[in-house]
């Protein structure tokens, strides 16, 4: 995880645009829903994510009505842009990780377990075993010195260790609840400024606390925001494009995404 940050606020997701079809578009053709690549203008940023999972959500393989089309896509671009709070639909977690994922969703009120879990899927494909390249070990590929901060012995092993599936993920949401505090003070303090308007939110809670998760909470306030880097854009997005999946709205069709095998370490 790197700490540079570039000045600028980020901006809800509500402009999309099509790579290579040249226009901004919400609703596409059905015949371009498991090949499309797109782009989502968030913060001035087209940040490209192939294949997008939200947007290929939308759609859900072409099956259905337009009507019951177009209506999902609005449910997902919803979820899409929201707290990322909604209820989990259970059946999309491993069931070895189900109660530390939500377990973990419950330690403070501004971050959920579909946050949890899809951070997860963003950092190791639920690996439990993966190592990083810059040490983090385990599920949420903590840094070493924040896994010793935040890790404690919640499987009752006996031993901390990042390679325990519990032990990192209930790290993991200490550390994000720990990470919207201090967004939430950056916002109190008028370090950084939130506004609304009619693309949505800038410098919500959960967006700064994810982009400090990602690269770090002093690039976050030396940005006076989310920064506006491929990095920290590119995270923010990618967690919440996995958040209708974990509601359980749509289902991306047949390899759109890469195949998960969740593991778990002993």
């Amino acid at each position: 995880m790197g700490e540079n940050g570039e000045g600028g606020s980020s901006t809800a997701v509500r402009n999309t645009a099509v790579a290579g079809a040249g226009c901004g578009c919400l609703v596409l053709p059905l015949a371009m829903t498991v090949t499309v690549i797109v782009t989502i203008v968030y913060g001035g940023f087209g940040v490209l994510l192939a294949p997008l999972i939200a947007l290929i959500l939308l759609f859900s393989g072409g099956g259905g009505s337009d009507s019951a089309n177009e209506d999902t896509a609005n449910e997902t671009l919803t979820i899409l842009q929201g707290d990322g709070k909604g209820e989990l639909d259970t059946s999309t977690v491993p069931e070895d990780l189900l109660d530390p994922v939500q377990e973990a969703g419950k330690l403070c009120d501004a971050i959920g377990p579909i946050v949890i879990v899809s951070q997860i899927e963003k950092e190791s494909g639920f690996n439990a075993n993966l190592v990083g390249l810059n040490g983090e070990q385990g599920l949420s590929q903590l840094p070493p010195d924040i896994f010793k901060q935040f890790g404690e012995d919640d499987d009752d092993n006996d031993k901390v260790s990042a390679l325990d599936a519990k032990d990192s993920i209930m790290a993991q949401g200490r550390y994000m609840c720990d990470l919207a505090k201090q967004a939430q003070q950056l916002l109190d303090s008028g370090e950084i400024t939130q506004t609304t308007d009619g693309n949505g939110t800038t410098n919500t809670v959960l967006d700064l606390a994810l982009a400090g998760y990602e690269v770090g909470m002093d690039a976050v306030r030396a940005a006076k925001g989310v920064p506006q880097t491929n990095e920290a854009l590119g995270y923010v997005l990618a967690i919440r494009a996995q958040f209708a999946k974990y509601q359980g709205i749509g289902a991306p069709p047949s390899g759109a995404t890469p195949g998960v095998t969740p593991t778990s370490a002993a």
